[in-house]
């Protein structure tokens, strides 16, 4: 079930980034070959990335996937890599946590916001940053609980 999830997460990241690339197209011959730029692809463009981008922070990179300034933390000993791991999760984590319920009220405020061309409410726009902070929320709090665990060593 959870790789099926999975699975579907990746397919969607894939259909944002090739409506992205669509759009692109779409807005270099229109603007190049047509001489006639349309306003709609460089909103659509830009909300298309921003979606792709914290869909896949969210749901789709893993721990080891990102970027990571290591070099402490590969000369340490696994306990003490393990104490390294939880405070960083921890630390993520709670930040996270603290950040959600003000984030979500901003974003269901902007619902009476909408975009300039196309006219989509800012609420649609920015829903995936909302779901970028729970998944981080949740992430950290059960690599915890993995660290916390017996087979923790398994989970540096």
């Amino acid at each position: 079930m959870l790789q099926r999830l999975r699975n579907a997460a990746n397919a969607f990241g894939v259909l944002l980034f090739a409506l992205l690339f669509l759009v692109f197209v779409v807005q270099v011959a229109a603007r190049f070959a047509f001489n006639k730029p349309l306003a709609w692809t460089d909103e659509m463009a830009v909300i298309l990335y921003l979606w792709a981008i914290l869909w896949g922070a969210a749901l789709v990179c893993e721990d080891r996937e990102n970027v990571a300034f290591d070099l402490l933390y590969q000369k340490a000993g696994p306990t003490l890599q393990r104490i390294m791991a939880i405070t960083g999760c921890a630390l993520i984590g709670v930040l996270a946590a603290w950040a959600l319920p003000g984030s979500l009220d901003y974003i269901h405020f902007m619902r009476r916001e909408s975009t300039p061309v196309l006219g989509l409410s800012f609420e649609w726009v920015f829903a995936p940053f909302g779901l970028l902070l729970i998944a981080l929320t949740l992430r950290y709090l059960w690599r915890i609980f993995r660290l916390l665990g017996r087979d923790w060593r398994q989970h540096l």
